[in-house]
């Protein structure tokens, strides 16, 4: 039973669902008289949402996963987990995501939860992802909700605050994943998914990571220029995003898959150093 429960729990992807709670922690902050509580209630329903995501999608996608080396290992394809058991845990999760939200926030919070999970699932794994190279553009977006359901849990509403969180967090999720993209191409190839690398080349990749890149920087200094956080975090910002811009850049110039690899890995560390500048800056306005 508890080797069965292990299994459940890495269809969530626990490893995924702390990276996107931690993009939704600096919201509480710009919002303001959070009780410690009421925050820790709000992460564990996002945390519910994405785990309902991420479990729903391993059901969808277990045929696919099982032509790709680094997937075929997870329970789904490795037959550890039946697939209606997955389907079911996967729409019990939705289930009570949405619910929790709605008690611990309001109904707008569960809808932004719910419509989280259909995007993700629906328009991203099942539609998007197949068809054009352009998935993890759109797609993106699935995966930068944590702010938008943390305000509206809190206040019924969305403000600049989340969407700018948002607008990071989707700019950033292009060059992330198609880095990985090109490192693992054919493994892409063999599931039949039209990636950006396998349609319009490396090169081409790269270059739009770079814009992408170009344009994060920029983007993730609005909370200063809008009075959300200090100069100080503006130009952490701006560093972050000049080192990740360089090292997008340096992969052009490499053409090398392992550099790509290191691009996915430098991508992760620039959204740890980003929105923990933003934490620390309001941690320092605070004495």
């Amino acid at each position: 039973m508890i080797a069965q429960l292990a299994m459940w729990w890495e269809m969530t992807r626990p490893k995924v669902l702390l990276l996107v709670l931690f993009t939704g922690l600096p919201i509480f902050g710009w919002v303001g008289g959070t009780t410690v509580t009421k925050a820790v209630l709000v992460l564990f329903g996002t945390a519910l949402a994405g785990a309902a995501s991420s479990t729903l999608n391993a059901w969808y996608e277990r045929d696919t996963d099982a032509r790709m080396a680094r997937t075929r290992s997870r329970p789904l394809p490795a037959a550890s987990v039946q697939p209606h058991h997955a389907l079911v845990l996967g729409l019990i999760l939705t289930v009570v995501s949405t619910a929790f939200l709605w008690w611990v926030g309001s109904f707008f919070a569960a809808m932004v939860g719910l419509a989280t999970i259909v995007f993700y699932v629906v328009v991203y794994t099942a539609w998007l992802k197949p068809r054009t190279p352009q998935n993890i553009v759109i797609g993106g977006a699935a995966g930068a909700t944590a702010p938008l359901i943390a305000e509206a849990a809190l206040t019924g509403q969305l403000t600049w605050a989340s969407w700018i969180l948002f607008g990071i967090i989707f700019l950033w999720t292009p060059p992330h994943f198609w880095a990985i993209a090109i490192f693992r191409k054919e493994e892409y190839a063999n599931a039949g998914f039209p990636m950006m690398p396998n349609v319009a080349g490396d090169a081409s990749t790269r270059r739009q990571s770079l814009v992408y890149a170009l344009v994060l920087a920029a983007f993730s200094v609005l909370p200063s220029v809008l009075g959300l956080a200090s100069w100080y975090y503006g130009a952490a910002a701006l560093v972050a995003g000049a080192w990740f811009a360089v090292w997008v850049l340096l992969s052009i110039y490499a053409n090398k898959p392992e550099v790509d690899y290191r691009v996915f890995r430098v991508s992760i560390t620039y959204l740890f150093v980003v929105f923990g500048a933003m934490l620390g800056d309001q941690a320092l306005g605070r004495f």
